[in-house]
């Protein structure tokens, strides 16, 4: 300091702590002209001694203006030094970074000042610092005295200069650095960053693009910026690195699809486009890279197909109309990639994701994650199938879908899966369990489901195995009811056709008496349902024996009902070839279906009504050309027992009126409760399972009929 003190005047130093800007800068002058007078005389110490003056009794001073004038008496310093001026940078550069967060706004602003000088003077060689500057830089640009911001922009730009022309700044050094500053909040700071990123990335040695990994998720979080300046300077920073993935041949595809999938959910949606476009090309560019996180786009897209919010500006329906256009199409892209498991594919994490969309409120998503399952199934059936069990629940709810369209596909998956018999008795089993919680399912959804089930799965197959199920049904009144509807889709649906033509020959055809005998048991719970299925099959004198079967308790409202239906079907055209048949038997069928009273037949009409009989189940027969079996005197048809079949349509009429008498027991003990009830002739508990699955042959009958 004594050497320093021995060079310099006592009124230059007074003059450098001088309130007064021009006296500091007056001082600062003759601080320069000494130092070149050393340079000259080549005396370092001195030199040294200067600096060290100027740092520490007037930078690092308490008194505000002794740091105004060290500020500029280093910068004036290193303007004398000129090329010497890097072997001083340790002792010149560190008290005027310091200076950048003094508390005084002027002091803030010389320090600026200074290092803009510095800088200007040494370029490229105080890179070795550029860190510290750079987050003085980041800190200033936010600084709350405008005068501050002005004059660090003036040194950012100065700094970006040579920073762009040096070949010793480190990248690698740089970016942790911005990577603690991305999530920054403040609009002056996103600016600043973004700026270096622009600026670094048209650098053409520096390689940005491998770092992108790094500050990727801040650029997509300043797209919601509440700037439109900050906004835009994002988009476009983004759009020139998305320019630069698609003619990069090596990218870090995986790490920036993680970003890209939870910024695909943002509540922001220019931030979710913009990640949603980036998702589409890299679908379409990164290949095997992307195998591993299939599952986490596709968990990222479905919601978006789906968008948006239906009270929205005007202005942006274009653009949300885009939104989901590119959703929709990094979808189809996405599926249509044949990924291997082996490869790194997670079936088990798509299906899952399509699980969880199929609940989602959006239709459009709920029709796409059903696209995927089914895709799945078809290409990897056997992998699929091992997570069935976390999927066929989801599944089988689905079919009560308010969407017609999510329906049908379910059932297309259904019906993939339903190619093995397990699954199939699983999903007709569920559909009937469904229909029996819900009738409003059933009446609205059933001839939907049904209709498409069998043209997906085979018509005959399905109806067998609704049948058969029914068959065993414990719930009479939902047995009569499925039944009667199963029988309306059967006499109505173009779907049916073929099972319908293949009933007409149950008397010739082995198929059709298959077929027949499959349906009689289960449509033994509806008797307007069992009339049609012979009528169908032209079993006409064994239809009227089911006619003349019934006794007055079962011609109520609810049959009187079904009986009308069935007389308005005879006159569709599904019953055209039976108005054409003149035989004997559905002459008086035909006569008797218009005129049944409510009220039970005496057994005197049973007698002159009745043709002869017939059997189900028996060894053999011949059939008369137009159905009328009357000829026949060995009553036996094809092998089909028309007698037995009677016996068994009995005896379940009979199990239905013993289930109704009960009923009827109960809704009049809950009315008259307190009351002791008169003893009924029927019991007045449920019939018990001997009771109601007694045999057919051990019921009473009045007489054999057909």
């Amino acid at each position: 300091m004594a050497d320093a003190l021995s060079v310099i005047p006592a009124a230059v130093l007074r003059n450098l702590s001088d309130k007064l800007y021009e006296k500091r800068k007056n001082a600062a002058l003759e601080v320069e002209g000494i130092v070149k007078q050393l340079i000259v005389s080549g005396d370092h110490e001195k030199i040294n001694a200067v600096i060290n003056l100027l740092a520490n009794e007037y930078t690092y001073s308490p008194q505000a203006n002794h740091r105004k004038g060290g500020l500029i008496g280093l910068a004036a310093a290193t303007v004398a030094l000129t090329s010497d001026a890097s072997q001083h940078l340790e002792q010149i550069v560190p008290p005027v970074l310091s200076s950048f967060s003094d508390q005084d706004s002027r002091v803030r602003y010389y320090a600026c000042e200074a290092l803009y000088n510095i800088a200007k003077v040494v370029r490229g060689d105080f890179i070795v610092f550029f860190n510290q500057i750079f987050d003085a830089l980041c800190k200033l640009s936010a600084d709350s005295d405008p005068n501050v911001q002005s004059a660090a922009h003036l040194l950012d730009r100065l700094v970006k200069d040579i920073v762009t022309e040096s070949d010793q700044f480190s990248i690698e050094e740089f970016i942790p650095l911005l990577r603690e500053r991305m999530n920054v909040l403040n609009p002056y700071v996103r600016q600043f960053l973004v700026g270096w990123i622009t600026v670094l990335d048209s650098v053409p040695d520096i390689d940005m693009l491998g770092f992108l990994p790094d500050f990727l998720d801040g650029l997509f979080n300043m797209l919601s910026d509440s700037s439109h300046e900050i906004r835009q300077q994002a988009d476009s920073a983004l759009s020139e690195f998305l320019q630069e993935i698609k003619n990069s041949p090596s990218v870090d595809y995986g790490r920036m699809a993680e970003i890209l999938v939870q910024r695909a959910a943002s509540p922001d949606e220019f931030t979710r486009l913009t990640a949603i476009t980036w998702i589409n090309e890299f679908v379409k560019l990164g290949g095997d890279q992307l195998v591993p996180y299939y599952a986490d786009i596709l968990s990222a897209i479905l919601p978006c197909i789906s968008d948006k919010e239906e009270k929205i500006r005007v202005s942006l329906q274009t653009y949300l109309l885009f939104d989901i256009q590119v959703a929709r199409e990094t979808n189809e892209e996405l599926r249509g990639m044949k990924a291997d498991p082996a490869e790194g594919f997670d079936i088990g994490a798509i299906l899952s994701v399509a699980r969880s969309h199929l609940s989602t409120e959006w239709e459009a998503t709920r029709i796409e994650a059903l696209h995927w399952i089914s895709v799945l199934l078809n290409r990897h059936r056997e992998e699929v199938l091992s997570f069935l069990n976390d999927i066929f629940k989801t599944l089988l709810t689905a079919l009560s879908d308010p969407s017609d369209e999510v329906v049908l596909l379910v059932l297309e998956v259904h019906a993939c899966i339903a190619k093995d018999e397990k699954h199939f008795h699983q999903l007709t089993l569920y559909l009937i369990q469904n229909f029996k919680v819900d009738n409003s399912l059933l009446e609205k959804r059933g001839p939907l489901i049904i209709r498409r089930l069998c043209v997906l799965l085979d018509a005959e197959t399905v109806y067998r195995k609704l049948s058969t199920i029914l068959q065993g049904e414990p719930d009479l009144d939902f047995a009569s009811i499925m039944v009667q509807a199963l029988n309306l889709i059967l006499l109505t649906s173009s779907e049916l056709a073929a099972i319908r033509d293949l009933l007409k020959q149950s008397l010739s055809n082995d198929a059709g008496k298959s077929l027949f005998l499959s349906l009689y048991a289960s449509w033994c719970h509806s008797p307007m349902a069992l009339i049609s299925l012979c009528l169908l099959a032209q079993t006409y004198q064994h239809a009227s024996s089911i006619i003349q079967s019934l006794v007055e308790e079962d011609i109520n409202v609810k049959f009187l009902v079904q009986l009308d239906k069935l007389i308005h079907l005879l006159e569709t055209p599904t019953f055209a070839y039976l108005r054409l048949q003149q035989s004997i038997a559905f002459k008086i069928l035909q006569t008797r279906l218009k005129t049944v009273p409510p009220y039970s037949f005496s057994g005197e009409q049973y007698k002159r009504l009745s043709l002869g009989s017939t059997s189900l189940e028996g060894n053999g027969g011949s059939q008369p050309s137009d159905g009328d079996i009357s000829e026949d005197p060995h009553n036996m048809h094809d092998g089909m027992n028309f007698d037995s079949g009677l016996r068994q349509f009995e005896h379940v009429q009979l199990q239905h009126r013993m289930h109704t008498r009960y009923q009827a027991q109960l809704r009049y003990s809950s009315v008259s409760s307190g009351k002791e009830l008169e003893r009924p002739e029927e019991p007045s508990r449920p019939p018990s399972s001997q009771e109601m699955n007694r045999p057919p042959s051990v019921l009473s009958r009045r007489g054999p009929g057909q």
